[in-house]
């Protein structure tokens, strides 16, 4: 009987999905500074290093009606070229990509943070990762962002030490909403599984 009860409690904690990534749905409207010639920059970067527990970003579905640059510059912990998906991990203090742009009446994007920090948080980090996005004009001024905003960025998404992202906007013009990412199949056979565990394990106590 301890071994069936064992082999129950092994199959419930099983059972528990790991958290799955946080994904939000970024649009910005540039319409106000329409061919204005500037840069888009993006960085994911570490609060302290080291200190900060493994993270990834992901930026994908990049639509805008503006022209990129061609030659993006690509700094750290960095791949992939705008408009296909930006890969980031926070493995280097300065992780950037930066590009040329000039600006349409729209910008939208997926952000997408995963890795450790967020599917299993350590406990120990002293601090976390943040992803940052700035808007500059050809002078490198930040263009969008209010007067809130601590360094010009036009969007903050910090991951925590408790696994969980905040998103801020620094810009009335630029929104993030979070995604529900739908369960996927195998977490769902698991919880299934655990559920019908249960009902079993009642049985054999009761009996």
């Amino acid at each position: 009987m301890k071994t069936i009860v064992m082999g129950f409690i092994l199959l419930l904690a099983a059972a528990v999905p790991m958290r799955a990534d946080d994904i939000y749905t970024v649009t910005v409207d540039t319409s106000t500074i329409n061919s204005t010639a500037g840069y888009l920059d993006f960085q994911f970067n570490p609060g302290l290093f080291p200190g900060s527990q493994a993270a990834s970003l992901q930026i994908e579905d990049f639509t805008t009606d503006g022209t990129l640059g061609t030659a993006p510059t690509l700094t750290g912990d960095v791949s992939g070229a705008l408009p296909g998906t930006l890969a980031f991990d926070n493995g280097t203090p300065f992780n950037d990509y930066f590009t040329a742009f000039t600006f349409g009446n729209s910008i939208s994007f997926t952000v997408d943070l995963g890795g450790p920090a967020i599917s299993a948080p350590d406990g120990t980090s002293s601090s976390g990762s943040s992803l940052t996005f700035f808007v500059y004009d050809s002078s490198y001024n930040p263009l969008l962002a209010d007067s809130s905003s601590p360094i010009g960025q036009a969007l903050e998404v910090d991951v925590n030490l408790d696994g969980t992202t905040t998103p801020t906007s620094y810009s009335p013009q630029l929104s993030a909403s979070p995604v529900t990412p739908a369960p996927e199949p195998a977490s769902l056979i698991l919880l299934v599984a655990g559920m019908v565990g249960i009902a079993v394990l009642k049985r054999l106590v009761g009996s």
